[in-house]
């Protein structure tokens, strides 16, 4: 069943149908094999070492401490009526809230999954911080995150007030040190 729903990127309702199994015995089933894969995938997964050159190393250089990145995301879904204010975000959409952290080679370090998209990034990332497979920031590093964040032990924000997005840098140069710190954060 396990290599079935990869292979062919199938639903649980499918599989239901061609094993004869309940939906919470495949689900089951599914996370008990997933769980002993990722057991096993440091001997058999070999990553290759990423060394950061050029414009990718310039963009974190400012940033000698930090482990990497860290931003939610929505992503959209479909469910059901009733659930659907729940989940429908400040721009109107359906979604879930997904808060990921990523380090400067661009690997995943931490995916927080599955909160609804009417909750708002700081509430995901306080959860995350105190939960069982909890998010750990090493002492004495930091993580970048946007303005929807504050700053505190671990995480590093831009100034509020001040131009931020890389979009707003075309055409224009840093007029303050506020500015220029914001455009490397941005840029990193």
């Amino acid at each position: 069943m396990f290599l079935h729903i990869l292979a062919h990127n199938l639903k649980y309702k499918v599989i239901q149908f061609s094993y004869y199994r309940s939906k919470e015995t495949i689900s089951r089933q599914f996370n008990n094999v997933l769980r002993e894969i990722m057991k096993v995938s440091k001997d058999y997964l070999k990553f290759h070492t990423y060394n950061l050159e050029g414009l990718d190393a310039s963009r974190w250089r400012w940033f000698e401490k930090c482990v990497g990145a860290l931003d939610g995301t929505h992503i959209p879904i479909t469910l059901s009526s009733e659930d659907r204010p729940k989940y429908r975000n400040r721009k109107g959409d359906v979604s879930t809230n997904v808060l990921v952290v990523c380090g400067p080679d661009l690997r995943f370090i931490y995916v927080l999954p599955r909160w609804e998209g009417s909750i708002g990034d700081s509430q995901v990332l306080r959860d995350a911080l105190h939960r069982q497979n909890k998010l750990k920031i090493p002492t004495g590093k930091y993580s970048l995150v946007d303005a929807g964040y504050t700053n505190g032990p671990g995480f590093l924000a831009p100034y509020r007030g001040t131009r931020y997005h890389l979009n707003e840098w075309i055409g224009n140069t840093p007029q303050t040190y506020k500015e220029l710190f914001n455009l490397r954060h941005a840029s990193a």
